[in-house]
């Protein structure tokens, strides 16, 4: 159960690993990349790279490895493998549910590492959508998690200074994010292990 204190205002959640149970998706779209360009790319790499564009991953992998590829091709390569998973992708109920209980009662928001086509998609198949004013995705900021700059731009669209907002997250990346932009942060893996317990 997730109690949101009076001073919160505006609520911004992380789309992939957060509200949506679609990292494994996303997994095996880029394992079908990797396998076709020859490039090294671990899961537990993929896993700790959780809300960096695909771009960003590309570089990284291309200069640590030595290997000449084409961030943009390959980006845009690993979501026509991922659009048709869209439709397996499942809700993670717990932070749904927090986001069903507060819409109409806080402004809400998206702030994700993703494309607007794929996250827009994504949270059309889930139903959601309608429940956020606003979407923010890597194309709308220069700096990517950890830099603050999604959360600042989330809170900026949905009219709440960042300190009145809490924001949810399933990577440490992310929390860092959220930190810098000097919200109050909720582990999305914390909270679900909560609920198991």
């Amino acid at each position: 159960m997730d109690l949101i204190p009076a001073h919160i205002r505006g609520l911004v959640f992380d789309c992939d690993g957060t509200l949506a149970d679609s990292m494994p998706l996303h997994w095996r779209a880029w394992q079908a990349v990797a396998a076709r360009h020859g490039f090294e790319f671990t899961e537990e790499r993929f896993y700790s790279l959780g809300g960096v564009p695909s771009r960003d991953i590309v570089k990284a992998l291309s200069h640590e490895q030595g290997m000449p590829l084409d961030a943009l091709a390959i980006a845009r390569e690993k979501e026509i493998e991922y659009r048709p998973l869209i439709q397996q992708v499942e809700p993670i109920n717990a932070i749904v549910g927090i986001v069903r209980t507060n819409h109409g009662r806080r402004p809400m928001a998206v702030a994700s590492g993703g494309t607007h086509r794929i996250i827009e998609q994504v949270l059309e198949h889930l139903g959601i959508r309608s429940l956020f004013t606003a979407i923010v995705t890597s194309e709308d900021v220069a700096n990517q998690k950890p830099a603050p700059d999604i959360f600042l731009e989330a809170a900026r669209r949905i009219g709440v200074e960042p300190r009145f907002c809490r924001a949810y997250e399933d990577t440490d990346l992310g929390i860092q994010a959220i930190r810098a932009a000097g919200m109050e942060a909720v582990d999305v893996r914390e909270l679900l292990a909560d609920d198991d317990d």
